[in-house]
């Protein structure tokens, strides 16, 4: 399992939709990866997408979002 940290990490000064942020996830960390939060586990990479935005971790852009590191907690 990977912590969501990494994701997010992976996005700074990076713009994602919701969809190349799925791919990038993919990309990186494989289709079958489970990731956890602070407060979640087991989440697939479209279910961190959506606890982090829910979560409000995305800062919108022009062309999608980045990650908001104002939002970002430092437990690892």
């Amino acid at each position: 399992m990977t912590h969501g940290h990494e994701v997010l990490a992976m996005m700074q000064g990076h713009s994602y939709t919701e969809k190349s942020l799925l791919e990038a996830i993919i990309a990186k960390f494989g289709a079958d990866e489970r990731f956890y939060t602070c407060s979640a586990d087991n989440l697939t990479a479209q279910g961190l997408i959506d606890f982090l935005k829910e979560h409000g971790k995305f800062m919108p852009m022009e062309d999608g979002f980045t990650v908001d590191t104002t939002k970002v907690c430092d437990n690892e």
